[in-house]
């Protein structure tokens, strides 16, 4: 395609390269609009909590997940809630040197979301331990049971999130 489709002469957008944006901006538009509609007619739920970064801070996210969880009538995706959060804060003690991190969940229309931010820019990957590795298997469990997963990056740092739908402990 020639470089110049779609410009008319002396280099302004065309009629039909116009159009298209505009198609593509009321199109987003209505995207747009319909994300708000749902979040606004959801039934959200959130919570957080700003975590020192020691080991003990494991076993207390354990027990905030599951406390937050009974609140929202939640219990049946307690247990792997609380193991994968466990993995994620414990990826934050292995291998960033944070002083904190902060625990979110948050739900709506049956989907727990959890997410552990921390100050390391680093991304986790999966790695292939060998057999009698004692560690390295921690993102295999977050693939194996969420139903979806992933990083984002932030100013300072990145989240580490994971979903689970309402019937994943069912």
């Amino acid at each position: 395609m020639p470089a110049s489709y779609g410009r008319e002469p002396g280099g302004g957008l065309g009629r039909r390269h116009s159009s298209m944006r505009d198609r593509w901006e009321t199109l987003w538009r209505r995207v747009g609009d319909l994300a708000i509609q749902l979040v606004d007619g959801a039934d959200l739920e959130e919570a957080s909590w700003r975590l020192p970064a020691r080991p003990a801070s494991c076993g207390r996210a354990r027990r905030l997940i599951r406390k937050q969880l009974s609140a929202w009538g939640m219990e049946h995706v307690s247990d792997e809630a609380e193991l994968l959060v466990s993995e994620l804060v414990a990826n934050v003690l292995r291998h960033t040197c944070c002083d904190d991190l902060t625990l979110r969940i948050s739900t709506v229309n049956g989907l727990l979301r959890c997410e552990v931010e921390d100050c390391n820019e680093g991304i986790p990957r999966m790695r292939w331990p060998a057999p009698d590795d004692e560690s390295g298997r921690g993102l295999y469990i977050l693939d194996s049971l969420a139903c979806c997963w992933g990083t984002d990056r932030t100013r300072s740092g990145k989240i580490m999130w994971f979903e689970l739908p309402s019937y994943a402990g069912r």
